[in-house]
């Protein structure tokens, strides 16, 4: 959607939503995501500037998985009354009167998130301390109960885990990098850990969808796009890997800290036992050396110019020797 046109469609929506027939929109703004349409906005109402957050599916699609927005805004409703840093859902629903699709409104809050030059402002101390909120609001999560989120569903199964990846597998470039797939599938079947606890999870639980403000407190855990019900464990083997240089070819600069210290303070956070995390890991690198190749093939196709998936290429391999080392080990 173009801007004057939201910009004519958000007038109406806040005037309705604040009880102010002169409320006035200030200014809008794209805003950062691929998954879906965010925008940044700012309405003048009763003199008072405030700034806010808006999601629209992408136009032309499906509105399920990730363009499904109910599924975000059944996750960060189940959150609300827990200390799980978030931005509340000010507004949402299916009416296509006011935006043509589904939508959610949340408060616009200071701070990003940990990309780009971002990380730079804070000292090696502060990330640290940054890390650590982040394992608690993780935590956090992984306690709520599921019973509060009934859209999202039922688990769908381990072995759904694994063959989901099957279709992106057999289009990826560079296939001679993934040489390992089939004896790391094999191996993710073999040894499911049955036994993990099944909750909400947040599904992409990573350094770039945690918003920290200027001062380094954990804001918001933001894009509950890959969000379900399923082993809590998925997100804590996925943020772990990313902070783990074992399993990267590529160039990086990791400066948060281990991930074998993001796991002892979520062990530290829960007060239990969550269970052994390697096959949660090695199912992160796995899908994510697929997930590599297949948008490599789509930027070499000229169908996603997105160049940065070239500079990932060399750690494919990396990923699948990672989870062999994971499951065997």
């Amino acid at each position: 959607m173009e801007l004057d046109e939201l910009r004519e469609r958000l007038e109406p929506f806040m005037r309705s939503h604040l009880d102010d027939p002169g409320a006035t929109i200030s200014s809008v703004e794209k805003g950062p995501g691929h998954a879906g349409f965010s925008y940044f906005f700012e309405v003048v109402s009763e003199g008072l500037r405030t700034s806010y957050f808006l999601r629209l599916p992408p136009p032309g699609v499906k509105w399920e998985g990730t363009a499904d927005l109910t599924r975000q805004v059944a996750a960060v409703t189940a959150i609300k009354d827990t200390d799980v840093p978030h931005a509340p859902i000010l507004w949402s629903g299916t009416d296509e009167r006011w935006f043509g699709s589904p939508y959610f409104v949340q408060p616009r809050l200071e701070g990003d998130t940990l990309k780009d030059s971002y990380p730079s402002r804070f000292s090696d101390a502060q990330l640290r301390d940054m890390a650590r909120q982040a394992m608690v609001a993780l935590t956090g999560i992984h306690r709520v109960d599921p019973g509060k989120a009934p859209y999202l569903g039922e688990y769908w199964g381990y072995e759904f885990d694994v063959n989901r990846w099957d279709r992106f597998y057999e289009r990826a470039a560079e296939p001679e990098l993934l040489a390992l797939q089939p004896r790391v599938k094999e191996l993710l079947l073999e040894k499911i850990p049955h036994e993990s606890r099944i909750a909400i999870y947040h599904g992409d639980f990573q350094w770039t969808n945690l918003l920290y403000s200027p001062a380094g407190k954990l804001s918001a855990v933001i894009d509950w796009e890959l969000c379900g019900i399923g082993p809590v464990l998925n997100d804590l083997g996925w943020i772990c890997v990313f902070s783990d240089p074992a399993a990267w070819a590529h160039e990086q600069n990791i400066r948060m800290p281990h991930g074998d210290e993001l796991e002892a303070w979520y062990r530290e956070s829960c007060g239990s036992d969550p269970g052994d995390i390697r096959w949660f890991k090695a199912l992160a690198v796995y899908k994510f050396a697929i997930i590599s190749g297949f948008n490599l093939m789509l930027h070499r196709r000229g169908k996603r110019d997105d160049p940065h998936w070239e500079e990932i290429k060399p750690s494919m391999k990396a990923n699948m020797e990672y989870a062999m080392a994971m499951l065997t080990g």
